[in-house]
């Protein structure tokens, strides 16, 4: 199976109070780890949502300021142009992607982490029900859309993944 990874990056980080995606943990930005730690598990890496010097960088489709899953419907559509399988995703101030997890994940239809629905698995053969959702009037939530499609919740209390939505969340991080 061809798996790209996307991160998810374009968020407005309100309640951070900066880029997040460019706050930096140990020397790199939190993008950085993110992609790299994904980065081990899949054949190639977009980033959604912004453009960044050295990646593939995808607008979100069909616009902006649609959340996650205009980010998301991006990397669905270009996975699918390219021949790939499915896409993995993660979340941009999420700078881990622990060993195991991307096969807990992997399955049939849709998959998410519990208590992280960023960290999903999702077949390409979703993309024009994905088109469909953000056309239609509601309020585009990532949970609206797992419901609509059935998606796999997976529980798996061994990955736990950071939440880091403050600067004091990122300073108690250690990785």
């Amino acid at each position: 199976m061809r798996l790209l990874g996307a991160v998810l990056a374009g968020g407005r980080s309100s309640r951070f109070g900066s880029d997040k995606a460019l706050a930096m943990l140990d020397g790199r930005s939190l993008l950085d780890h993110a992609a790299a730690a994904l980065g081990r598990h899949v054949e190639a890496i977009v980033v959604c949502g912004r453009q960044v010097d050295g990646m593939i960088g995808l607008a979100d489709r069909p616009a902006a300021d649609m959340g996650p899953l205009g980010g998301l419907n991006a990397a669905l559509h270009h996975a699918a142009a390219q021949g790939f399988d499915a896409v993995l995703t993660t979340g941009c101030d999420v700078p881990v992607y622990p060993d195991g997890l991307a096969e807990a994940l992997v399955g049939d239809g849709a998959a998410i982490l519990k208590g992280q629905q960023l960290a999903g698995f999702w077949p390409v053969g979703l993309a024009s029900e994905l088109d469909a959702h953000l056309a239609e009037e509601n309020n585009r939530s990532i949970h609206g859309w797992l419901e609509r499609i059935g998606a796999r919740i997976v529980e798996r209390p061994e990955f736990v993944l950071p939440n880091i939505n403050r600067p004091e969340d990122l300073e108690r991080l250690k990785i």
